[in-house]
């Protein structure tokens, strides 16, 4: 069976082979020889009869592969085994979960629950006392139940303490394995490697994925780290990565992520919280990733940004902290549509700001109505998205206007000297 744990951690999952914690735990006095005889003769009996069991009560089992199914019935076999041994020599220590795990690999605990084992302990239970009258001597047929019921309680807790042991290890590898893939995609290292990891996390339910970018007050324990991930749990799976004081979420989910990005907010610390344009896929993502985190360290430029605030919202102050990501979205999307269009759109933006905002100062500088200014800022509005008559999009607007001429200067080449 395929699996993405490395072989440090395969290792260190394995069950140990080691008696189940607490008191020794004997067969009754009660049973004679006579009863631990019959019972050992029909281990092989007892072992078939619960094969069948699996087969009719336990639809999951019937729904693995082959593979798995094989070693669960080993699994099942080896329990009835165990309790055979303990159950004819009362000197033995009763084996414990790991001990009968032991013959079946350590992923095995991926495709069986704690749940699954528990269930098998009770059909192995179920099978012996239902042949407790055949098995047991003459009046030790309650004496035998008491023996198989003290000997599945055993198993159980052991069962338990190995799937506990087991999950603290997988926690700690996902943990690890989580942290690798936030800096990759941060770094913007997407390749076949991070698909794998992500997979690995679970991290590929959904077609659109959002990073938001904050602040941490003080490390994030595991406690909180649950408590923001059940924040998100309905509407999109999360990757949590932490580098120094800051904090990074990956949603991803179907539809609209903006109720998770609600639910998380008030779970960041003090201080501005970005959010990354959406993405579609890794590549995407990476690269908002880095959007949310130049954002993040941009946002403190714009006393009145709101909370959360979009990446792309700050397209301004970006380019102020030297994003160059930033400054190409800006000329693209503001100065090259108007340099491209009809109409003069460009000149009467220019003149509006360079006359102080002024409609009627515009407006004789160019020779027209102020209505015809009025006009064409309404059409600036339509080509690029930002209103110049708004004060918050008019500073965008004319920071894109002095990138675009700083731009077309540069690719003009220097003047004579």
């Amino acid at each position: 069976m395929a699996t993405t744990e490395p072989r440090a951690a395969r290792e260190h999952s394995r069950p140990e082979r080691h008696p189940a914690p607490g008191p020794h735990v004997a067969p009754s006095p009660e049973t004679s020889a006579e009863t631990q005889k019959r019972v050992k003769g029909a281990a092989g009996d007892l072992a078939a009869a619960t094969m069948r069991r699996l087969e009719t009560d336990l639809e999951w089992y019937r729904g693995l592969p082959a593979e798995d199914r094989s070693w669960v019935g080993l699994v099942a076999q080896a329990g009835i085994t165990a309790f055979v041994d303990w159950f004819t020599d009362p000197t033995r220590a009763p084996a414990g979960a790991g001990e009968i795990f032991s013959g079946a690999p350590p992923e095995l605990t991926r495709s069986i629950s704690l749940q699954h084992t528990l269930q098998l302990v009770r059909i192995g239970v179920d099978v012996v006392e239902t042949h407790s009258e055949q098995l047991a001597a003459p009046g030790e047929e309650r004496a035998l139940r008491e023996a198989v019921l003290r000997y599945s309680r055993e198993v159980a807790f052991s069962a338990a303490e190995v799937y506990a042991r087991a999950a603290e290890v997988r926690g700690a590898w996902d943990a690890r394995l989580e942290a690798l893939v936030v800096d990759a995609l941060v770094r913007g290292d997407v390749d076949d490697s991070l698909r794998s990891r992500v997979a690995a996390l679970g991290w590929s339910h959904g077609d659109t994925m959002l990073v938001v970018a904050g602040t941490t007050d003080g490390g994030l324990d595991p406690r909180r780290s649950s408590d923001l991930r059940r924040a998100t749990r309905r509407e999109a799976d999360v990757l949590i990565g932490i580098q120094g004081d800051r904090l990074l979420v990956f949603l991803r989910g179907t539809g609209d992520l903006a109720p998770a990005v609600t639910a998380i907010v008030p779970r960041f610390g003090p201080g501005p919280v970005v959010v990354g344009p959406p993405a579609r896929d890794l590549v995407e993502c990476a690269r908002s990733a880095r959007a949310a985190l130049a954002g993040l360290l941009a946002a403190p430029a714009w006393a009145h940004a709101p909370r959360p605030v979009p990446a792309d919202e700050l397209l301004p102050e970006r380019v102020l902290v030297g994003d160059p990501a930033a400054r190409t979205q800006l000329v693209a999307r503001a100065y090259a549509p108007l340099a491209a269009s009809t109409g003069a759109l460009l000149e009467t933006l220019e003149a509006y700001l360079g006359t102080g905002r002024s409609l009627e100062a515009a407006a004789r500088a160019l020779y027209v109505h102020p209505n015809t200014v009025r006009y064409r800022l309404r059409r600036v509005s339509d080509v690029t998205g930002w209103d110049p008559l708004d004060a918050r999009d008019c500073y965008v607007l004319q920071t894109a206007l002095a990138l675009g001429r700083l731009d077309g200067a540069a690719a003009a080449g220097p003047g004579p000297l």
